[in-house]
C-alpha cells in the first residue's frame, strides 16, 4: 500500500486520545512510506493526522473543495494541495489516489465517506481494504448496529466484514496489508435470510 486515505473529524472532540491517536496514525504512515490522503484542512482531528506525518517526513496531499479555502481551513504545509469544485469531487478524488481508507473518530461528514467507500466497494467499484482505527470504543454503537444490519437480513456478512477494524494502529494497518475483498454481490435474496 502506497497511500492511504483519512476520513476524520474537523474539530477535536471530548477526549485528548482522539487527537494523540491521529498524530500517531499520521507519523505511523509516514515511517511506513504511506502518503496520506486526507481532507486538506489545518483543523481538529484533520490537522493533527496531517502534522503527524508532516513532522515524521511523509508526504501528505489535501483534496479540498474551494468553497471551504475560502474559510482559511487549508492547511498551509502540505506537500501538495488539490482543490476541487465539490464535496463529491472531492471523494472521487481521495478515492483515486489512494490504496486504502481509514476513519478516525468524526461527525456526519466522515460516516458520509466511510460509508460511501462501503458502498461503492460492496457495489464492485473498488477492492480497496476499508478501516475504522476505533479509538477508545468511539465506533462500538456503529459496530453493534452493524450486527443489527446483517442480523436482520439486510446486510450481508461478508460484507459486514469488508469493514477491518481495531484499536492499535499496526494492527490495523497490518489487516489492510492482508486484506481480501468478498467475492459476493451486494443484494440479498429471501432464500438468504
Amino acid at each position: 500500500m502506497k497511500s492511504i486515505t483519512v476520513f476524520c473529524a474537523s474539530s477535536f472532540g471530548t477526549e485528548k486520545i482522539y487527537e494523540e491517536q491521529a498524530v500517531a496514525l499520521g507519523k505511523t504512515l509516514a515511517q511506513q512510506n504511506i502518503q496520506l490522503i486526507y481532507g486538506g484542512a489545518n483543523v481538529g482531528l484533520m490537522g493533527a493526522v496531517a502534522d503527524g506525518a508532516l513532522n515524521a517526513g511523509g508526504t501528505v496531499i489535501g483534496v479540498l473543495p474551494d468553497f471551504l479555502r475560502s474559510k482559511e481551513i487549508a492547511h498551509k504545509g502540505l506537500t501538495e494541495l488539490i482543490l476541487v469544485e465539490s464535496m463529491h469531487e472531492r471523494k472521487t478524488k481521495m478515492n483515486d489516489l489512494c490504496d486504502g481508507v481509514i476513519a478516525l473518530p468524526g461527525g456526519f461528514g466522515t460516516l458520509e465517506e466511510l460509508f460511501e467507500m462501503l458502498t461503492w466497494a460492496q457495489l464492485g467499484l473498488h477492492k480497496k481494504p476499508i478501516a475504522i482505527l476505533n479509538v477508545n470504543g468511539y465506533y462500538d454503537a456503529l459496530l453493534e448496529l452493524l450486527k443489527t444490519m446483517t442480523e436482520k437480513g439486510l446486510l450481508k456478512e461478508a460484507n459486514q466484514k469488508m469493514l477491518l477494524v481495531s484499536p492499535d494502529i499496526d494492527d490495523l494497518l497490518n489487516q489492510m496489508k492482508n486484506y481480501t475483498p468478498p467475492a459476493v454481490g451486494k443484494w440479498i435474496n429471501k432464500e438468504e435470510v
